[in-house]
């Protein structure tokens, strides 16, 4: 909906990305016919983090661009988020698969809304409270970071996946 929408194109499509990998993990929690879910749950957790680590570098370099006076907040949520996803013991898993599916959904669920609704639309406001210089820089920013993730997304193997979060530091996304 459009609660979700940050008014800014290339992250609100990592976001569709996002709602899509939690459908995935809503749909394995009710698929009767599967009986080990073992193997897809560790697929899609593994898709999941890999996916996240990429919107993660991709925003807060956008932020980081545009000056954002939240980036630590954000840059801290996002890696509570992934320490969350890399805590996820896959031994347990196995153990009673339901219970722990229904663990992460209820997981991504919570940090998705909270996090796009709140934190994530608060980037889109402040694109959109800019004027004149400002304002051209970050849609000019925004336009090129949608650009260079569809060329990647075109091209095999693309080096998406390669993108990681930085745990510290200077607030630099890395490739």
């Amino acid at each position: 909906t459009d609660d979700f929408l940050t008014g800014i194109e290339f992250i609100d499509k990592q976001h569709a990305r996002l709602f899509e990998l939690a459908n995935q993990t809503y749909d394995l929690l009710h698929d009767e016919l599967v009986t080990d879910k073992y193997d897809r749950i560790v697929d899609v957790l593994a898709e999941l983090r890999d996916y996240t680590k990429t919107h993660f570098a991709d925003e807060e370099e956008f932020m980081k661009g545009i000056h954002f006076q939240y980036i630590w907040s954000e840059k801290h949520q996002h890696l509570t988020f992934i320490a969350k996803l890399d805590s996820i013991d896959l031994d347990k898993i196995d153990e009673n698969q339901q219970a722990h599916i229904l663990e992460v959904l209820n997981f991504l669920a919570h940090w998705l809304t909270g996090h796009i609704k709140g934190p994530d639309v608060r980037i889109g406001e402040a694109v959109k409270a800019m004027t004149g210089a400002e304002k051209e820089k970050a849609d000019a920013l925004a336009k090129e970071m949608l650009e260079q993730i569809e060329k990647e997304k075109e091209e095999e193997g693309g080096g998406r996946e390669d993108r990681t979060v930085l745990a510290g530091g200077n607030g630099d996304a890395t490739e």
